[in-house]
């Protein structure tokens, strides 16, 4: 392998407790009672806020609709964030790969459904310009289809000058897994942040399962020169 990309909530940042906690909320708000487990998981992670709202209210929102709603949901997690710094921190051994890849220029980036004042959030509280090509981040910004669509995936690989073949993806999301094996890439790595390991195993793309960054076999990237 080449270059990584990475998911980033759930992923880098083991924050779904805190997108599962906004969304009961806002979901109860939008129809009357709040999403399932069953429906986070199908239904959310990895979605995009349109995707997520259109399913909670039942029919196809204005974009009007959909930019105030996604604001509100999204300013009720980033108060969350804050309020729990204890639990505000990158993911179990993420600084120490991140800090490995940088060091022997191994290509990265992050291929998140987070909207931007999620992801320039992100950038300023974790200080994310350390590591990473800001333009080179993709992001959801209205235009690019939510996973299990490949695009994002794609987008990302182009950005880091690589085929899908020669990119490694680190993905939470049942979802995003799905995008990444639709979009070819060359290995799939399940974090297990919040499911159960037999969740991935069941699933034939994904190469290994991890719980922490340090489970990586760094051999697995070929030498840049």
């Amino acid at each position: 392998m080449k270059g990584i990309i990475f998911d980033f909530n759930g992923t880098l940042f083991f924050d779904s407790h805190m997108h599962y906690e906004a969304w009961r909320i806002y979901s109860k708000q939008l129809r009357g009672y709040s999403f399932t487990d069953d429906e986070m998981r199908e239904k959310m992670f990895g979605r995009t806020n349109a995707d997520i709202i259109e399913y909670a209210i039942g029919k196809k929102p204005t974009e009007e609709l959909v930019e105030k709603l996604a604001k509100e949901k999204e300013a009720m997690y980033r108060e969350m964030c804050l309020k729990d710094r204890e639990n505000f921190v990158l993911s179990p051994g993420a600084e120490d790969f991140l800090n490995y890849l940088k060091e022997n220029n191994i290509p990265m980036t992050i291929a998140t459904m987070s909207e931007w004042d999620n992801v320039e959030f992100y950038i300023k509280e974790f200080n994310l310009a350390k590591w990473f090509d800001l333009d080179k981040i993709v992001y959801s910004n209205g235009k690019i289809p939510g996973k299990p669509a490949p695009d994002i995936y794609q987008i990302a690989a182009k950005n880091l000058n690589l085929s899908p073949k020669d990119c490694v993806v680190i993905e939470d999301a049942v979802s995003g897994i799905n995008s990444a094996h639709a979009a070819e890439i060359g290995k799939i790595i399940a974090i297990a942040s919040i499911e159960e390991d037999s969740l991935y195993s069941a699933i034939p793309c994904v190469s290994q399962i991890i719980h922490h960054f340090s489970e990586i076999d760094k051999n697995i990237f070929n030498p840049i020169c």
